[in-house]
């Protein structure tokens, strides 16, 4: 099935339609994900709903009289639940896309909020190999890189920049692996996409000045300079 095409203005499509790519790239290469983050979020939900059922399934039978004291702590229940799913979406997840191993190599990735007023990717990324000390590494790259201008995902890229900039990845997946020049002229697009979106961006102006008139502005000033 193809991939769904996406808007192009839509950071948060852009950001999403990346991050589940990024465990099926990895799990196509034999990583192995953990699922426990999910099973603990999904256990704790699920809890706390089947409480409220319970509850109210047993109000409906027996009356409130017979359940006020249960019902009670039934409303307590669900709300430490809460508390507690809550506090492992934001506190212990904390925009993990991917957590597991390959050969005895532990791997997780986290990816950050998108500034709206840069479209750039950021990805950072833990690997610990058995009996040596923990690497981490931050990464990014432009959304352009892995997005065509009608918003459809194209997959080859998106790897490629990951073996090439992930070791671990680049060991499971060597053909995906750029050579060093394409990294500095890739690198060198990335630089020019986020100047790009710098010079294009709509801030305030305290003298009254259009934001278009703004904008010339920048432009001649870089020209001249």
């Amino acid at each position: 099935m193809a991939d769904p095409k996406i808007s192009v203005y839509s950071l948060s499509e852009l950001k999403n339609t990346t991050d589940d790519a990024l465990p099926n790239y990895l799990t196509s290469l034999k990583f192995k994900q953990s699922h426990f983050l999910t099973d603990v979020r999904l256990g704790l939900g699920y809890s706390a709903v089947a409480i409220a059922g319970i509850a109210f399934w047993a109000d409906h039978k027996l009356g409130w009289d017979a359940t006020k004291h249960w019902t009670l702590l039934a409303v307590v229940a669900y709300f430490i639940l809460n508390g507690a799913l809550t506090y492992w979406i934001w506190g212990v997840e904390k925009g993990k896309v991917f957590t597991g191993e390959i050969n005895d190599t532990l791997v997780g990735a986290n990816t950050s909020s998108v500034n709206k007023h840069k479209p750039i990717y950021n990805l950072r990324v833990r690997y610990e190999k058995q009996g040596k000390k923990p690497q981490q590494m931050n990464i990014s790259a432009p959304f352009t890189r892995w997005f065509d201008s009608d918003g459809f995902f194209v997959a080859a890229p998106f790897q490629q920049w990951l073996a090439s900039e992930i070791p671990v990845i680049g060991e499971a997946d060597p053909k995906k692996v750029a050579s060093s020049a394409a990294s500095v002229e890739s690198n060198k697009d990335s630089r020019k996409v986020e100047n790009a979106v710098n010079d294009t961006r709509v801030d305030p102006q305290p003298n009254g000045a259009s934001p278009s008139t703004a904008a010339r502005s920048r432009k001649t000033k870089k020209t001249h300079s």
